[in-house]
């Protein structure tokens, strides 16, 4: 795979994704509805949306697992209809699900899934000792994965995921179940990551970790992806700088009513965006007498729930 000349004559790497109109139906349904989107290298490029949104599916096609409708789909400058074996060698695949091997200790799965990829065995022996260091599980190295703490389990996943040094790295819901350190944690090794060049694509659920990891992202739902941005220029952009929030009563609405102010109301609370809280929590004392205010930066959260709104999704 070459690379690309720019209209200013230097050379420019090409996308390691690069998704054109592509589709995915079951039967009637449509999952995934003609997105277009691109992952550069070295870059880590998130996929969010409530359940049902697409997501998964337009992971699996990435990874070869399902094949695309209709549409273009390259990844690495391949098809993955046409070239899977060559697309999987380079990858590293995170799942959502634990599924190590009960059999094998945190060494022997590292070593068992190398030969996967045909790691010679003094290879894979050096590389199981190094992956443990890094995701620091090597005074767990022969302990039984079962007797692992769930944090241990993500963190050895995602060394096993390693283990062919992939060119594109791809999780699923990498910190679901695990507590604040073991999230932590795994956010250094990710970054980490980044630092030393690799490419990283994720789908997570948690808005922060998309907030503090991805250099882009994507937000889709019914199959369409709806934003495309960096976090913080995605909430510029869709909500503002700060969050201004008050309980919602019919006189607080009727007076925010009256003074020409912005709002939107989200069960007892009401919100109001806006790049100057102090000034909007002053107006609220003065005019509507609130019981209590409180404001706080706008997040990712309420760019999501702002475009897909909050209506519980099975």
């Amino acid at each position: 795979m070459g690379c690309t000349t720019s209209s200013l004559g230097r050379m420019t790497m090409p996308d390691i994704i690069d998704a054109g109109d592509l589709k995915k139906t079951y039967g009637s349904i449509v999952a995934v509805a003609g997105i277009r989107f691109t992952v550069k290298k070295g870059e880590i490029f998130g996929f969010l949306g409530p359940n049902g949104a697409g997501k998964t599916t337009t992971m699996k096609m990435i990874t070869c697992i399902s094949p695309r409708t209709a549409g273009s789909l390259r990844v690495f400058g391949l098809d993955p209809d046409l070239s899977p074996a060559e697309i999987k060698q380079r990858l590293g695949v995170v799942p959502q699900e634990t599924n190590l091997d009960p059999d094998f200790s945190c060494y022997g799965n590292l070593i068992t899934y190398s030969r996967y990829f045909d790691i010679p065995e003094a290879a894979a022996q050096k590389k199981a000792d190094e992956l443990l260091e890094f995701v620091q599980l090597q005074e767990k190295r022969d302990v039984p994965v079962d007797k692992l703490s769930g944090g241990m389990k993500r963190r050895l996943i995602l060394a096993r995921a390693l283990v062919n040094s992939p060119d594109l790295l791809i999780l699923d819901e990498p910190t679901i179940g695990l507590d604040p350190q073991a999230r932590h944690l795994i956010w250094e090794k990710l970054k980490l990551l980044k630092a030393q060049g690799n490419t990283i694509v994720m789908n997570t659920h948690y808005l922060d970790e998309a907030s503090r990891l991805c250099d882009r992202l994507v937000i889709m739902d019914n199959g369409k992806i709806l934003v495309e941005g960096a976090p913080a220029d995605l909430v510029r952009e869709h909500v503002g700088e700060e969050i201004v929030e008050v309980e919602n009563t019919p006189e607080t609405a009727a007076c925010l009513n009256g003074s020409q102010i912005p709002f939107e109301t989200f069960g007892d609370t009401i919100q109001v965006a806006t790049g100057s809280a102090r000034n909007v929590a002053r107006l609220l004392f003065d005019r509507c007498q609130p019981k209590n205010v409180l404001t706080r930066p706008a997040t990712l959260e309420d760019v999501f729930l702002k475009l897909t709104g909050r209506t519980l999704r099975e």
